[in-house]
């Protein structure tokens, strides 16, 4: 794996951003491919939370991540595992990308001259299902520090309905669920925020009524340094495919369809999105793996497929496996034998790769009532917070 260092001329915006917040150098024509898993020793007094918000990661990230592990108790000494390893969601790299079913913020600032390109990470929290937040091209109109809450008529619907009723509006301070920063969207009609939060256990989870929300630390880090007039994107790519180093990666979320519903798997794009990464490479996939996967959705990317050696003996012993199919329209051909590795040996015998369709279409700007689209909605670990 290759891992990406800092330069000297990124440092001033990584002092910006807090200890836990992942960024990394952009490099040009490198597969979109950063980041590294780490293991951390928890501490007595530790939850899977606090770990995850020390390293600026969210709740269903941890979560899935450790799945034997006690979200409370994970116990001294447990080993517990830091998904930091992601790859970028294809489209602009520009402004703020906001991929809602990974439940994360990628914020790509204009560099200044003699920098280079960089990207910063964070988790966020997104529309619960009856709140989806909206897909499409926006911008940050305005920025306010110590904002206001101002409950729109149909949260106080709700909350009065279920005999909860809220004020008006609600000053600066520990009880404003807004926190203490704001960046206003320019989506109509609606009252779309990227904010704080006066409750960080949430964050990494679809709780909201359409905001972005983000962990005070980030939102402050990220406040400071994104002008007004940024171009956001909301995006929903919940299947991420890379080609790296001979290595085809594959990041799959959790799926939901146009009305917030989880939805099956979608085979036929996964196969036109690994056609995408490898373009004209030949490569032997293990589509076994890939479809487990697929399914699976742990949001963490996963090796299904590695470069074929066209030069191997043609009397190796290629890999096999009974349910283990080729591409569509791909000859079969030995498939290489494999360097010992962590997962099953590619399965499929050696395909050659199509050449990759056109790039999907950025986004259609946000006009109207907000399209349906968010992460799904698991119980949240502390009673949730019902506002933005």
């Amino acid at each position: 794996m290759i891992q990406r260092r800092l330069t000297p001329c990124a440092l001033a915006l990584f002092l910006c951003a807090p200890l836990g917040a992942a960024q990394y150098e952009l490099v040009k024509d490198a597969p979109p491919v950063y980041g590294a898993d780490q293991y951390v020793k928890a501490a007595y007094e530790d939850t899977l939370l606090d770990i995850a918000r020390r390293n600026s990661v969210g709740y269903e990230e941890i979560r899935r991540a450790n799945p034997t592990l006690d979200l409370w108790i994970p116990g001294a000494g447990a080993d517990v595992l830091v998904p930091g390893r992601r790859i970028l969601p294809p489209g602009p790299h520009e402004g703020i990308v906001v991929n809602l079913p990974e439940h994360r913020l990628y914020y790509y600032p204009k560099p200044k001259r003699g920098e280079k390109p960089v990207v910063i990470t964070y988790p966020v929290s997104v529309g619960k299902m009856d709140w989806r937040t909206p897909l499409g091209q926006t911008q940050v109109i305005s920025k306010q520090a110590q904002p206001w809450w101002h409950p729109p008529p149909s949260v106080l619907q709700e909350h009065a309905e279920r005999g909860d009723p809220l004020p008006k509006a609600v000053p600066p301070g520990p009880d404003n669920p807004l926190g203490e920063y704001a960046m206003r969207l320019a989506i109509h009609p609606g009252d779309y925020l990227i904010h704080g939060t006066n409750n960080p256990q949430a964050v990494g989870m679809a709780v909201t009524h359409g905001c972005i929300r983000m962990y005070p630390e980030d939102i402050e880090a990220l406040f400071k340094i994104v002008p007004v007039g940024t171009k956001v994107w909301l995006v929903n790519e919940p299947v991420k495919v890379a080609y790296e180093s001979g290595e085809l990666l594959l990041e799959v979320h959790p799926q939901i369809d146009a009305e917030g519903q989880p939805m099956e798997p979608d085979l036929d794009m996964l196969s036109l999105r690994l056609d995408h990464a490898l373009g004209s490479t030949t490569a032997a996939i293990n589509w076994d793996l890939a479809r487990e996967t697929l399914q699976s959705a742990q949001g963490m990317p996963t090796l299904v497929g590695l470069e074929a050696d066209l030069d191997a003996p043609a009397d190796a012993a290629p890999a096999t496996s009974a349910q283990s199919t080729p591409a569509i329209g791909a000859p079969p051909m030995p498939a290489p034998t494999p360097a010992p590795m962590s997962m099953p040996p590619p399965g499929p015998p050696t395909i050659t790769m199509p050449p990759p369709p056109p790039a999907p279409a950025a986004p259609p700007t946000v006009e109207g009532t907000a399209t349906p689209m968010a992460a799904p909605n698991p119980a949240p670990p502390t009673t949730p917070d019902p506002r933005p």
